[in-house]
């Protein structure tokens, strides 16, 4: 692991000579995020803790009948309750301060919304895992000690994710292990012993279950998070910074998106399919705001067809957002979605719908059907702006005549001056956006010019005319879209805790008139099919259905057909000896015995369990050094056993070691048991 960490580089504060951070991650950072960060994790503590303490409560009181026990308890659950309200507030108050997140040389945009990240426990894998070892490995799990400390050090890594690239995939590469992890671990048959605890993001109530898939289904909504988080950073006012945000937001619903298709009964409401799918539309939602602004950059040019245009892309922005409004408004995400976040979806409803009919007021008031325009060419444009023309008229009259445009454009900007003031309103409504000057200073500024231009545009002795403007028909050039990570492929599903299969064999290959005797098929690991009962391969040994494993010194465990192949179409009259295993049927075999460390039997627990707990305690950190994984056994070990010898290597392309994956984040979490 020594090639994954750098100094922390914390010299103001005294830091000891030996202290190491993992690369993507910095504990000791001191930013304004980090210290929010820090404020959920004590306020998650706190809640736990009264929880426990109403639990006990409610036990006692369920348990005696004296009364004044009763009227004493009911009192101190008064105030129990009134403190988890209390902590409650000052969560939503975190999930609301979004300032922190944006970027400072963007502070004329209008802030966008990022997720916070969950937070977890600490988790001890030593002992359950080298026990499992000994059981089905046969191998003495203290020689993977340090390959266990690399895992667990690499889970607490993951707890402070640096807001970057390096941060992601720091998170992807946890979650990729994940998935060996459980495949060589984590069987449907017995249980770990290991409990993984989670904070919900919006509620801070504790989940606790020993099913590994809490922890992937947790680590892939920190992914979305912290890209969401880079998302809200990007500088808005430069194209660069707009396609990062842009790509940032895209790829956080791609997660989700993931998340959501994968795990479908997780316990932690943050997680549920209702607020999945709320979280993914906000996301695209932000993506198509920032489409917009990516339009707008250059600048708006006072053209008839321009404006008509982004006329079109400003209600696409308010129709996407009044979609996030109406889902957050539903009765199940109501009661757990900052009131923050729902005020600031219909702000930007009222704000982009107000630009949309501002910007159809401009092109009507402004411009004039002149002998040298396109008659048609503004004629097919005007029809695509209304499901149904104003008061029936042809688009053509409406270009034609002065008046009839004049009439049509100040309807327009009536109709944007009301959803101006209804955001200021709405935007006055919620105490943490009276606080976000610079979406305060839009709102007005955007109301002011509204009400300039219909000043300008208003006579008096003109006879007030009450038309109400129609919708705008939403419409984009670019729709915004998840993007979905690329899976990871392997021979997990054979090589796992879940199969057994029998010692290597080696079996001499020969060439017998440019024939090896057998064909090969699938993907790593190749099987042998189609063997020819007299070859020299089957009178060695070979059987139909074995799986090739090695070739000569070659390791072929995670090679498909056409690169065995390739090891095999040099062989000469003399042979080449190959290693092949057999799968051993599973039903046929007993249990393993279980070990006198091992926590075996106990049923999968939900949220409370966790309230039995005693809090974290501080580890002390451990010297890292680099050592093979034990993710990454095989052919290398010089003692071994029936169930040793096969064991593939955890690599996809050789050698990688266990803190070496990619930041892709594997598809095989839907082999495992979802819940």
């Amino acid at each position: 692991m020594t090639d994954a960490i750098i100094p922390n580089g914390c010299k103001s504060n005294g830091v000891v000579e030996n202290d190491y951070f993992k690369k993507g991650c910095n504990p000791l950072a001191q930013t304004g995020r980090s210290k929010l960060q820090n404020q959920r994790a004590t306020l998650n503590h706190q809640i736990i803790k009264e929880m426990r303490l109403r639990a006990g409560a409610e036990n006692l009181l369920k348990a005696t009948s004296n009364n004044k026990v009763r009227d004493m308890v009911l009192l101190e659950l008064s105030y129990v309750n009134s403190n988890l309200q209390l902590l409650m507030e000052q969560l939503e108050g975190l999930n609301s301060s979004v300032e922190v997140y944006q970027n400072l040389q963007g502070s004329v945009s209008i802030p966008l919304i990022p997720l916070g990240l969950k937070e977890t426990k600490d988790v001890d894998f030593s002992v359950p895992f080298k026990d499992f070892i000994l059981e089905h490995y046969s191998e003495d799990g203290a020689n993977f000690q340090e390959a266990i400390d690399d895992l667990m050090d690499l889970r607490r890594a993951c707890r402070t994710p640096s807001r970057n690239e390096a941060g992601v995939e720091l998170l992807a590469s946890y979650v990729a292990q994940l998935s060996l992890v459980e495949s060589r671990f984590f069987t449907p048959t017995r249980q770990m012993g290991i409990f993984f605890t989670w904070y919900d993001s919006f509620t801070g109530v504790p989940v606790c279950q020993q099913n590994i898939s809490l922890e992937k289904a947790s680590l892939l909504f920190n992914v979305a998070a912290l890209y969401t988080q880079i998302g809200t950073r990007s500088n808005r006012q430069t194209l660069a910074g707009l396609e990062e945000a842009i790509v940032a937001f895209q790829k956080s619903a791609g997660v989700l998106h993931q998340l959501k298709e994968t795990f479908t009964h997780t316990p932690s409401y943050d997680m549920s399919p209702a607020m999945l799918s709320m979280l993914i539309k906000m996301m695209l939602a932000q993506v198509q705001e920032c489409l917009f602004e990516k339009i707008a950059l250059p600048g708006i040019r006072n053209e008839f067809f321009m404006l008509l245009r982004m006329a079109q892309e400003s209600a696409k922005v308010g129709e996407v957002y009044d979609q996030v409004y109406q889902s957050m408004i539903q009765t199940p995400i109501k009661d757990n979605v900052p009131f923050f976040w729902s005020t600031m979806a219909q702000v930007k409803t009222h704000h982009y719908c107000s630009l949309a009919h501002y910007f159809v007021s401009t092109a009507l008031l402004d411009h004039r059907l002149n002998t040298t325009d396109d008659e048609d060419k503004q004629e097919k444009a005007l029809s695509q702006l209304y499901d149904a023309m104003p008061d029936g008229r042809s688009p053509l009259d409406i270009l034609r005549n002065k008046d009839e445009r004049r009439r049509i454009g100040k309807a327009h900007l009536r109709r944007a001056i009301m959803c101006q003031e209804e955001a200021l309103r709405i935007q006055g409504l919620c105490r943490h956006l009276r606080d976000i000057n610079v979406l305060k200073d839009i709102l007005e500024a955007s109301h002011k010019r509204s009400l300039a231009k219909f000043s300008h545009n208003d006579s008096e002795g003109e006879f007030t005319d009450y038309m109400e403007a129609p919708d705008i028909v939403a419409k984009t050039e670019q729709k915004a879209e998840p993007e979905l990570s690329a899976s990871t492929k392997g021979p997990l599903s054979v090589f796992s805790a879940k199969q057994r299969w029998t010692a290597p064999r080696t079996i001499r290959l020969k060439v017998e008139e440019r024939d090896l005797g057998f064909t090969l098929k699938g993907d790593a690991p190749v099987q042998i099919q189609s063997l020819d009962p007299l070859c020299y391969a089957a009178s060695d040994g070979l059987k139909e259905g074995d799986l090739l494993v090695a070739v000569g010194d070659t390791d072929c465990k995670w090679m498909g057909v056409s690169d065995v192949m390739r090891l095999l179409k040099d062989v000469d009259e003399e042979g080449i000896d190959i290693k092949v295993v057999s799968m051993i049927d599973s039903s046929s075999q007993p249990m393993p015995a279980k070990s006198a460390t091992y926590s075996g039997g106990l049923p999968k627990t939900y949220s409370m369990i966790c309230l039995a707990f005693d809090d974290d305690k501080n580890t002390k950190a451990r010297k890292v050094t680099k050592k093979t994984s034990f993710l990454s056994w095989g052919l290398k070990n010089r003692h071994k056993s029936a169930s040793t010898q096969s064991l593939p290597t955890g690599d996809y392309s050789g050698a990688t070691p266990m803190h070496k994956q990619g930041p892709t984040l594997p598809n095989s979490l839907n082999e495992s048991g979802l819940y």
